[in-house]
């Protein structure tokens, strides 16, 4: 057990090592973005981005999906690589075909979606579908071969050269959104073409048979619907926003997103890391009890960093945007939840795709579109992005509540429902008191909202969270640690 963990950790550090590259960047670049760019030019950014993903979803039909299931299926090198040459050339046909479809209304699909008449920001976005897109499945390929250092490079490449176009494009040229949306997607197709380029072996035409283009469909399609629906929960809260606020309220929400970076960091890890770990272990037993275990530290770590957004977030708003965006503080705890929730669903989606029973996806995630909806329309006229937020959580408590049900006796989990319990209990208690109850501005609303932060570990602690053998082995490494720095001093 303990080797897969050794494994799932390597992974998680290359998949983040450009996120926390870009998280650093954004750090040091949002107080000039949002200098530069305007909230309502931020939330048509935003508001873009989300439709470039879902059109993603829905264009490769499932064949990356396909293709991280099938891979391992078979170990033969030859059959792997006819497996990449198809699923290749199937993404480059639908992109293109979905780009030129969505290229030549681009002005009222502009105004559709943004309710602004800016049809080159549309057009650049065109181009990020056939990009992202096909990058995604270029990543995957770097994923399944646990190539970690190949992948840190290009990720990190794009992070750069996104950045380093961002600055020219909008403090330089003043491009404001429009420059944000071109060097995103711009710096996305140049890691792409230097991705084929490296990979050019494998891609080249042979002869080899790899999995039926039918097979992967059929394993891979019903994934579609469920994970646009879910997907549609972004697209959704952003465009109920754009249509019953505006793209300013759009710009607070995103940026309330943005600053949720620390939940989103471990979660898109997680995302890359556990589906190609989860479908290694080849014995059920041993997966059923690792899948258990995995969630329980997702579910502790994620939490205490959305504890700490919640506690601090005004803080961080004053620190890191101009002053005219101050009122995404609002919205950042329960979106920081909703990213926190999302890594839970990857759990459950690999559950299902393990177990082959991926049509089971779809009635989850639309049971959680629906909540959605509902709850939007409710809570968005009196409560603003904050009520978007909460609606966006409700959603993903429906969601997996359902998909829980639906995959429990597919394949066996030992989850660890109390341990789970004490986590959300212990949390919840002492964020929302220290919420309600401390200051809200000035170094001591800072320094005893600090506090309560750091005294969840030890309240889980006292709560007899731990198992034995944990404790033994923090004792171990803190006696290895000690010991490193005795023999450091003695050295120096």
């Amino acid at each position: 057990m303990s080797g897969y963990l050794k494994r799932l950790v390597s992974s998680l550090g290359a998949y983040q090592l450009a996120n926390a590259v870009s998280m650093a960047l954004a750090v040091l670049l949002l107080p000039v973005y949002t200098r530069y760019v305007t909230p309502t030019g931020y939330g048509v950014v935003e508001t873009l981005a989300t439709f470039v993903i879902f059109v993603s979803i829905v264009v490769r039909f499932g064949m990356i999906e396909s293709f991280l299931r099938f891979y391992f299926s078979d170990e033969d090198p030859e059959r792997r690589n006819a497996l990449v040459r198809r699923a290749v050339r199937f993404l480059v046909v639908t992109t293109t075909v979905a780009a030129v479809a969505l290229v030549i209304p681009a002005a009222p699909l502009a105004r559709l979606v943004t309710t602004t008449n800016r049809p080159w920001d549309f057009r650049v976005a065109v181009l990020g579908v056939w990009a992202f897109t096909n990058l995604e499945l270029a990543y995957a390929l770097l994923r399944v071969d646990e190539r970690l250092r190949a992948y840190a490079v290009a990720s990190v490449s794009n992070v750069a050269l996104t950045v380093i176009a961002s600055v020219i494009l909008v403090v330089g040229f003043g491009q404001g959104a429009l420059g944000l949306l071109i060097a995103n997607y711009g710096a996305a197709l140049v890691v792409l073409l230097g991705l084929w380029w490296a990979m050019r072996d494998r891609l080249r035409i042979r002869s080899a048979v790899s999995e039926p283009l039918s097979g992967l469909l059929h394993f891979g399609l019903p994934t579609v619907p469920a994970e646009a629906s879910v997907y549609a929960l972004s697209v959704l809260d952003r465009q109920y926003l754009v249509h019953a606020r505006s793209a300013a309220a759009v710009g607070f929400y995103s940026l309330a997103i943005k600053l949720a970076g620390a939940v989103a960091f471990i979660v898109r890890a997680f995302q890359y890391a556990w589906p190609p770990l989860a479908y290694s272990v080849k014995d059920e037993r041993e997966a059923g009890r690792l899948y258990g275990l995995v969630t329980t530290y997702y579910v502790l770590i994620s939490g205490w960093v959305v504890a700490g957004l919640g506690l601090e977030a005004r803080w961080i708003l004053r620190l890191l945007a101009a002053p005219r965006f101050f009122e995404a503080y609002r919205a950042v705890p329960w979106v920081s939840l909703g990213w926190a929730m999302y890594g839970l669903w990857v759990v459950l989606l690999v559950i299902a795709g393990r177990a082959k029973v991926t049509r089971r996806n779809f009635p989850a995630a639309l049971v959680g579109l629906a909540v959605n909806v509902v709850l939007l329309i409710l809570l968005v006229p009196d409560y603003g992005i904050a009520g978007a937020g909460v609606a966006l959580c409700g959603a993903y408590v429906g969601m997996l509540g359902v998909m829980y049900l639906l995959v429990r006796r597919a394949f066996p989990v030992t989850f660890e429902w109390r341990r789970l319990a004490l986590i959300v209990v212990v949390m919840s208690v002492l964020t929302v008191t220290g919420d309600l109850f401390l200051p809200t501005s000035g170094a001591g609303g800072l320094l005893l909202r600090a506090v309560v932060f750091l005294a969840i570990p030890p309240a889980l602690l006292l709560t007899g969270f731990p198992h034995p053998q944990e404790l033994t082995q923090a004792r171990l490494l803190a006696k290895r640690l000690r010991s490193y720095r005795v023999a450091g001093r003695g050295v120096a």
